[in-house]
């Protein structure tokens, strides 16, 4: 293929991509057709069906891409707090909450993708990048490797959960506020238990 049409492909690929991330948030994986994306991309039907296969495949590049950006805004707090494992890995959670409780973020990963994608796909996704940040960052302050994959898992639901909870209440600054509150006080549990915390 040219260079020129590799370009082009890639440029009509991209914006797909970002007309199905903006119509999977606003209306949801069920109303929205691939002729939706079509026409919002201003290209063919046949041009989606020619990159992504069919709206699930499109669905799963929107839910990669999504919890590809998640896991950059966690390592770029992470990284941002400095040097110490427990700043660190308070920044992330902290960064992950607001970034998973964000539009488009938190209507396709967290409600539409375990369905649409499968529990297991959804796992794998999120093992591959938010999850393994926050086990590595829960291995640098002190957790032991026993109870590493336990802790990772359990600290991993509760912010999915408090994001749950956190959209629900439509972005109310009190509740984030109390998300926040909570994730700190779980936190301090995990650093009260760990001495190299």
């Amino acid at each position: 293929m040219p260079r020129a049409s590799a370009a082009a492909a890639a440029q009509t690929a991209l914006q797909v991509l970002d007309s199905a991330t903006d119509l999977f948030a606003s209306r949801g994986f069920a109303e929205v057709s691939l002729d939706d994306v079509a026409q919002a991309s201003g290209v063919t039907r046949g041009a989606v069906y020619h990159h992504y296969r069919n709206k699930t495949g499109l669905f799963r590049a929107v839910a990669d891409r999504l919890q590809t950006y998640v896991a950059e805004v966690v390592i770029e707090a992470a990284e941002e707090a400095g040097t110490d494992p427990t700043d660190q890995l308070k920044a992330g959670s902290h960064a992950f909450l607001d970034a998973i409780t964000a539009a488009p973020v938190v209507r396709i990963l967290l409600i539409d993708a375990p369905s649409v994608i499968g529990w297991q796909e959804w796992r794998r996704l999120d093992a591959e990048n938010s999850a393994a940040h926050l086990r590595e960052a829960l291995r640098e302050v002190g957790v032991s490797e026993e109870l590493l994959d336990a802790m990772t898992a359990q600290l991993s639901g509760a912010m999915n959960e408090a994001a749950l909870w956190t959209a629900q209440h439509e972005n109310s600054p009190a509740a984030r506020e109390q998300s926040h509150a909570a994730l700190d006080r779980l936190l301090a549990t995990v650093f009260r238990d760990n001495p190299a915390a």
